[in-house]
């Protein structure tokens, strides 16, 4: 549980610093450094997957594939408030 809190805590700051950021073009940046590291992990959590657990999980996984590029190309404002919702999501969803 505790280690959960502080993911949540850390992919919180990374939210807080995009929508922070004044700087349109680090503010996208951070966008994309953000895309890079969720198609890394989820490409790192799909290698470990067994083939039955990847049959299983196979719809999720793309479905985040998906939602990973719908994500690219997105303006600051764009990113700002997709930050904002995440944040509000994990302020929401703490215990």
């Amino acid at each position: 549980m505790r280690n959960s809190v502080k993911t949540d805590d850390a992919i919180f700051n990374f939210f807080k610093q995009i929508c922070d950021e004044k700087d349109d073009q680090k503010c996208i940046a951070l966008g994309n450094n953000w895309i890079k590291a969720m198609e890394t992990n989820l490409a790192t959590m799909e290698a470990n997957l067994d083939e039955k657990d990847k049959f299983k999980h196979i719809e999720d996984i793309q479905n985040n594939r998906n939602h990973l590029n719908e994500l690219k190309d997105k303006s600051s404002t764009e990113w700002r408030e997709y930050a904002t919702k995440c944040m509000i999501e994990i302020m929401e969803n703490k215990v």
